[in-house]
C-alpha cells in the first residue's frame, strides 16, 4: 500500500498544483493517515518539489513519480471488434489511458492500443466480456490492474471515462517513444502557469 499511497498524494498534488488544498484535505482525498501524509509532504518539500502543498517544479515532481512508480500488472487481449464499443457497453468500471485517452483529448498520438485501468475484483468480469471477441495475449487491448484511487479520480470526456490529467501524463512518460512528446505537450498545455 505504501507505493499506492505515495502515488495517490502525487496525483492529488499534480491535479491541484496551486496549493489550494491543505495537507489535511490531501490526507482525506488520498485515504492515507494524516501523519503519513504530512511526513511524505515534508519529504517532497525537502526535495524542492513542493512548498507546503503548492507544486514548485512540475517536471521534477513527475520525474519523482516515475522513479517511485510501481510496476504495472496487466492482462493483454487481441480483439477483433473495436475495443471502445465493448468497454462502454460493459457497465464495468474503467479509466482509459495512454493512446486512446490522448486521442480523445488532443489527438497527438495514433491510438494503436486501448489501455484501461480496471479494478482487481472485476478481472473475471472483464474476461467474460472480452473473451468472446478475441484472444488473450499481446494485441490491441491492455487491462491494467488499478489502485481504486485511479478510477475514483477519473474524468469524463464525451461518453468515455479517462484517467486524471496527471495520471495520463505519467502513463505517457512510462510508455516511452513518441508518447513522451505527447506528455511534454500536455504539461505545457495544462501546467503552463507553473512552468
Amino acid at each position: 500500500m505504501k507505493g499506492d499511497k505515495r502515488e495517490r498524494i502525487l496525483r492529488i498534488l499534480l491535479d491541484t498544483p496551486d496549493g489550494s488544498l491543505t495537507a489535511y484535505r490531501i490526507h482525506k482525498k488520498a485515504d492515507c493517515s494524516e501523519q503519513w501524509t504530512g511526513l511524505y509532504l515534508k519529504k517532497l518539500e525537502k526535495k524542492g518539489l513542493i512548498q507546503k502543498t503548492k507544486v514548485t517544479n512540475i517536471q521534477s515532481l513527475f520525474d519523482h513519480w516515475l522513479a517511485i512508480r510501481r510496476p504495472m500488472q496487466y492482462i493483454e487481449y487481441h480483439l477483433k471488434k473495436e475495443p471502445l464499443s465493448l468497454v462502454t457497453k460493459s457497465k464495468l468500471l474503467y479509466a482509459l489511458t495512454t493512446y486512446k485517452a490522448d486521442s480523445l483529448i488532443h489527438q497527438y498520438l495514433f491510438p494503436t492500443r486501448t489501455d484501461l485501468y480496471i479494478l482487481q475484483e472485476e478481472v473475471n468480469l472483464w474476461y467474460k466480456t472480452l473473451k468472446p471477441y478475441g484472444l488473450i495475449g499481446p494485441g490491441n487491448v491492455r487491462l491494467i490492474i488499478a489502485d481504486p484511487h485511479i478510477i475514483t479520480t477519473s474524468i469524463k470526456k464525451n461518453a468515455y471515462i479517462l484517467v486524471s490529467k496527471p495520471q495520463l501524463i505519467c502513463d505517457l512518460f512510462l510508455e516511452g517513444g513518441v508518447a513522451v512528446d505527447a506528455a511534454h505537450l500536455l504539461i505545457r498545455k495544462w501546467y503552463s502557469e507553473f512552468i
